[in-house]
């Protein structure tokens, strides 16, 4: 099982937009598998919206491939994000990587855009069938509960001629609807051990489904931080991430220094969990790029697969 490691970014952790893009420099000379950018609609801390940015970050690089880590389909309409994401990879020859999930009800955009959490679910799986269906050429015409379309087509179509379709979200819903329709499954903020789980409950399902994921199309994601200013650092990280998932334990979430960056790697690959999307922690622009060379000079050859 081949280990593939991707950096990303959460909220945007750059004081100048100048250092951004040396960051995604970095990444795409220094092998990095992927960049991932977090969907956040509405913060008070600066987050970029994730598809916009996939459509620049496409535009600055020739090699790397980039997704989203991971956008709801269920607050957005999903011609226009088929168009989106089939407009990118076809301008990026084929380097997209979508994923998409329900968006936990946590998130202030359902409060804040007056829909409510309740049917979500139902809404997303409308909204990945009317996707999957657009980027194989359709014509579309439903008649769902919650978009109608008649005869809808986009042209043109994405270089990929199956556009991976990543899902998020470990619940029996999440589960059903990765082994209906998706490519592969990211995990939030599971454990290694409820990732493990989530990967088991998915390949049974795929039984009943008839359908196949491949064995290294699962995938997780964790903040680090290399040096002795890491504990602060850290706390500020899981401060941030508690808001989302109040009294669990988030210590997974975060590892510090070169022997705990390979011990967690290792720990998701015990159990089947081999696509990874490390985020940098820093105090400013210079720590950042500093701790992603880091990254990629001490940790990427270790997992590096032979040519």
């Amino acid at each position: 099982m081949a280990i593939g490691i991707g950096l990303g970014l959460a909220r945007f952790p750059f004081q100048q937009v100048d250092n951004f893009w040396r960051w995604v420099e970095l990444c795409e000379e220094g092998g990095v598998d992927s960049i991932w950018q977090t969907d956040r609609l509405i913060s008070s801390e600066p987050f970029l919206e994730c598809i916009t940015a996939l459509a620049a970050i496409a535009g600055a690089t020739q090699r790397i491939k980039f997704g989203m880590n991971v956008a709801s389909a269920a607050l957005r309409d999903p011609l226009v994000l088929a168009k989106q994401c089939a407009t990118i990879d076809f301008l990026s020859k084929g380097r997209m990587l979508p994923a998409f999930g329900i968006g936990t009800a946590r998130a202030p955009e359902w409060q804040a855009t007056g829909r409510g959490t309740k049917g979500r679910g139902k809404r997303t799986d409308e909204a990945l069938d009317i996707i999957s269906q657009l980027w194989r050429g359709g014509p579309v015409s439903l008649d769902g509960e919650h978009y109608q379309y008649h005869d809808a087509v986009i042209s043109p179509l994405p270089t990929q001629r199956e556009l991976p379709l990543w899902i998020g979200g470990s619940s029996e819903a999440a589960i059903k609807r990765t082994a209906r329709i998706g490519t592969g499954w990211q995990a939030g903020l599971e454990s290694p051990q409820q990732a493990g789980l989530a990967k088991k409950s998915i390949v049974e399902a795929l039984k009943v489904s008839g359908r196949h994921i491949d064995d290294d199309h699962y995938g997780t994601g964790f903040f680090f931080y290399f040096g002795k200013a890491s504990n602060d650092i850290a706390q500020r990280e899981l401060s941030r991430f508690s808001k989302l998932a109040p009294g669990k334990d988030l210590s997974h979430t975060v590892a510090i220094g070169t022997k705990q960056i390979h011990q967690r790697i290792n720990q998701y690959a015990e159990e089947g969990i081999s696509k990874f999307i490390l985020r940098p922690m820093g105090n400013d622009d210079a720590d950042l790029l500093e701790q992603s060379r880091l990254l990629i000079n001490e940790v990427l050859p270790e997992f590096k697969v032979p040519a």
